[in-house]
């Protein structure tokens, strides 16, 4: 691509050529002051090369002796332009913003159909009246004008809001030119994912609705790392990542994961730490008076709300027809009530969106009463659905039929036919409304039986044998299990095989194995030649690796040759790992490079990683060089490391760092130390900088720190403490602060509970509510370490800081309290904090509660307590032993034990 010949980017260049010309220095001079490599500080001059990194430009400018701050603003200028679109740049996703409607990227109609009805499509919106949340949407702006890329995360119940505030925030955006980029076609996962490595600077990534990126089980994680990418990439700055999320979302999101359990959303966690704003579900008094002087304005839309929203304050889902919508659900008739209820618990089970006609009617008939069920008349489920098929103002239906777009076709429920049956889709605001009155219950048989006839989709099954699974409907999710593996779940049979073990169904468990490995799938059959071997058939396991390996897989051989060895054949071992060595398994050379070390073959072992490096392992030379460095030659020790840092492995480097450093060439030290994180690996630069600080340098080992922080805020957090301990407690609360910018909350946790200790109790309260911003546990932990003391004073602060913790949203504090209430004897109020937990996604105290009233002797509310935790989906929490005990065989939907099945 060719760059324009003027401009900032020009501008900027001749700056630094007209300074170094005044320094006196040559640029391999300047490349030494600097500490970065020759051609980094080269590109940086070049007419032709790219925008320098920001880091670049503040370390000439400093060894040049003038202001940062000159060259910064002229390289955000810089990327401004290298942004817009030219002829010869292939564009990014999106389109100008002012292409967009609001109601495209899916703000909610709103207000009557007399108020509305004539008025175009974009005017039938009220005015707007800005609260608090929009403060931090305005800064966001602010700053992505200003060349830094910010993110934003909107988290409310249906109808708060979200999506027109953040449709209001971009406004200036538009009249800058920027574009906007909706990803959502042909799902909004797979387009995110696709897409996100192309996005352009000056571009709005609009995730409404974020749950659909986060919390796809496919790239969830992957969509969180490539935006984590995205917003630290300052070549591709500024952008602007706006999301919303429901509260129940963004807690499952950022809540850690119970000890033992796994961890689905850990880059989501670590990318919404401190990105993420509430959103009141009321206007406050402020809010309100403004709405109200707006409407005496003349905006008939917000007039009209506030004639029933001026008390509750209400108004924006008054105006997206929310209140309508829950008094149509709540005076429906029977038939209506319960195709809703089937709709809201298969919404909330994880079904998608679009909801099969049949489905639907099929569920419904077991959410009626035995005499709403005998009043039925003919044509009752054409009636119902029509009930629920007409509008209410906002232009919502309780429940409406959709038409599936051809390119979701893959990804939806509907049976692939010329015509497939109609689907519908629930109002969100009652989809909301059933997840938090219909979170306890479990659904009745019918859905389930409905579920298993009807739903085609894979991960739609997959995801409700997983709900019956966690409400220990044993049999349902057996089946539902086995149907996804019948139309093609990926992975469910992985599952389904578990489930078949843990019910001691061992032989079909392997005959579902058999069933499924298909003899070109290497990962199947290497997964059923280990159950195999498991089980004791390890001769037949042997030639399913063999033929996994066939297929394409050649790590099996690894395995297979250590079998081999185990089993006394060290010749057809070494036979094996050499093969799987030329097939291009990575680390092949290094199992039989141990094998000879093991067996004091040291110069065949060498010889063995010599020939791996010069196969392409770039490793190899590193672990050459400390084998050379323990036999004492360190100079080819040296030349090794050398050799795997110009290969691309960055410990290379950090070996040579480490070396230098013991040979007190500490200058030498350094300059590898920023080779390394230049090429992306900063932790060397942390030795270098603890060496500045133990020789009395505080300012350079803060730099240094800094410089690594951007790759991994970690290093701030470990210079705070060193702060700290030195006596300097202002500027370790600014690192733990810049920590924190970084997202790593960690620091100013760490420094309050070294406060604690200290006895400035006061100063490390305030640190903690700071840093519980992003760490909900902050406040919790100085709770724990109150409880060590032994005055009565200690234990209230300490219940005290617990509470605080949990007003936070750290469920580990609810624990804690849940504990002390039922002590104490307030069995409410420990089973309220319980079940406040488990809806935070922790059930584990409501396990701890059953098992107290058990201890206590009262089995009856022990046993009711936990058959409630069991219908909310937490049965596991309460542990195989108590489940098993209670109910041998499972539960039937209904809740009565179930009998011995098949």
């Amino acid at each position: 691509m060719q760059r324009k010949p003027d401009g900032a980017l020009a501008e900027l260049r001749r700056r630094l050529s007209d300074w170094l010309a005044t320094s006196g220095l040559d640029k391999t001079q300047l490349a030494r002051r600097t500490g970065m490599g020759r051609t980094t500080v080269s590109e940086a001059f070049q007419p032709d090369g790219p925008v320098p990194s920001a880091r670049t430009l503040a370390a000439l400018a400093t060894a040049l002796g003038r202001p940062a701050e000159e060259l910064l603003k002229l390289r955000r200028t810089a990327m401004i332009e290298e942004a817009e679109p030219t002829v010869e740049k292939k564009p990014g996703p999106g389109r100008p913003i002012d292409q967009w409607g609001p109601h495209d990227l899916e703000v909610h109609p709103a207000g009557t159909a007399a108020c509305g009805a004539d008025l175009p499509r974009q005017q039938q919106l009220p005015s707007y009246v800005s609260r608090e949340h929009d403060r931090t949407l305005v800064e966001a702006v602010r700053q992505v004008q200003a060349g830094r890329s910010r993110m934003v995360v909107l988290s409310g119940a249906s109808s708060t809001g979200k999506t027109r505030a953040c449709w209001e925030a971009i406004r200036p955006l538009a009249r800058a030119g920027w574009k906007l980029w909706h990803p959502f076609d042909p799902t909004r996962a797979g387009a995110a994912l696709k897409e996100l490595s192309f996005v352009c600077p000056r571009t709005v990534i609009w995730l409404n609705e974020a749950q659909h990126y986060f919390g796809d089980a496919h790239v969830g994680e992957q969509i969180a790392a490539a935006l984590h990418a995205l917003l630290t990439d300052e070549a591709r700055a500024p952008v602007l990542v706006l999301g919303t999320l429901w509260p129940e979302y963004a807690r499952e999101y950022t809540a850690l994961p119970a000890t033992g359990r796994p961890d689905p959303y850990s880059r989501a966690r670590e990318l919404l730490a401190g990105r993420t704003v509430s959103v009141p579900e009321s206007f406050d008094a402020e809010s309100l008076a403004a709405a109200i002087h707006l409407a005496q304005g003349g905006d008939q839309l917000l007039a009209d709300a506030l004639t029933r929203a001026d008390v509750h304050g209400r108004v924006t889902q008054d105006l997206a027809g929310a209140p309508e919508l829950l008094r149509r659900y709540e005076n429906g008739s029977p038939a209506a009530q319960a195709l809703l209820q089937a709709a809201m618990d298969a919404r909330r089970l994880r079904v998608g969106l679009h909801l099969p006609q049949a489905f639907l009617f099929d569920a419904a008939t077991d959410y009626l009463t035995d005499t709403d069920y005998d009043n039925l008349t003919d044509g009752w489920v054409q009636a119902a659905f029509a009930e629920l098929a007409e509008q209410v103002h906002g232009k919502q239906a309780p429940l409406r039929r959709v038409t599936v777009r051809p390119s979701d076709a893959l990804h939806s429920v509907v049976p692939a036919r010329s015509h497939p049956s109609p689907v519908f889709r629930l109002a969100d605001y009652l989809e909301q409304h059933g997840r938090e009155t219909r979170r306890l219950a479990c659904p009745p048989a019918s859905f389930w039986q409905a579920a298993h006839a009807h739903l085609t989709n894979p991960d739609d099954l997959a995801n409700l044998a997983q709900a019956a699974h966690a409400r220990y409907r044993t049999q349902w999710a057996h089946h539902l299990k086995r149907r996804a593996v019948d139309v093609g779940h990926p992975s469910a049979h992985h599952t389904l095989v578990t489930w078949l073990k843990e019910a001691g169904k061992h032989q079909e468990a392997e005959s579902l194995m058999r069933q499924v490995t298909d003899a070109d799938d290497p990962q199947a059959l290497a997964s059923l030649a280990i159950w195999l071997a498991n089980v004791g058939k390890r001769q037949e396991a042997e030639v399913l690796l063999r033929q996994a390996f066939d297929a394409g897989n050649p790590y099996v051989l690894s395995l297979l040759a250590d079998w081999r060895r185990e089993a006394g054949d060290h010749e057809g071992a070494e036979t094996l790992a050499r093969e799987a060595a030329d097939a291009g398994h990575p680390s092949a050379w290094r199992i039989l490079a141990d094998w000879r070390r093991k067996a004091g073959d040291h110069e065949g072992a060498e010889t063995l990683a010599r020939q791996a490096a010069d196969a392409g392992h770039p490793s190899a030379w590193r672990i050459l060089a400390d084998w050379r460095r323990k036999a004492g030659d360190h100079e080819e020790a040296e030349t090794l490391a050398r050799q795997a840092a110009d290969a691309g492995d960055t410990e290379g480097l950090i070996l040579l760092v480490g070396w230098c450093e013991e040979e007190g060439d500490h200058d030498g030290a350094e300059v590898l130390a920023r080779q390394a994180a230049d090429a992306g690996d900063p932790r060397a630069l942390l030795l270098v900088a603890r060496r500045h600080e133990d020789a009395g340098y505080p300012e350079k080992a803060e730099a240094l720190a800094r410089q690594a922080a951007k790759r991994d805020s970690a290093f701030l957090e470990a210079l705070v403490l060193r702060r700290d301990a030195a006596g300097d407690r202002d500027r370790a609360e600014a690192l733990a602060r810049q920590a924190a910018e970084a997202g790593n909350w960690n620091a100013l946790t760490r420094l309050a509970v070294l406060r604690d200790a200290a006895g400035d109790h006061e100063g490390a309260e305030t640190l903690a509510r700071e840093a519980s911003a992003g760490n909900p546990n902050a406040l919790t932990w100085l709770g724990f370490q109150a409880m060590q003391g032994q005055r009565a004073s200690d234990q209230e602060r300490a219940e005290a800081l617990f509470q605080q913790g949990a007003d936070a949203g750290d469920v580990y504090a609810l624990d804690v309290l849940a504990v002390w209430r039922e002590e104490a004897g307030d069995r409410n109020a420990a089973e309220a904090l319980a079940w406040q937990s488990a809806d935070a996604g922790v059930p584990n105290p409501l396990a701890r509660l059953v098992s107290f009233r058990e201890r206590a002797g009262d089995l009856m509310e022990a046993q009711a307590l936990a058959r409630q935790a069991t219908d909310a989906g937490h049965a596991h929490a309460l542990g195989e032993h108590l489940l098993t005990a209670l109910w041998p065989f499972g539960l039937d939907p209904d809740g009565t034990p179930a009998s011995r099945w098949q």
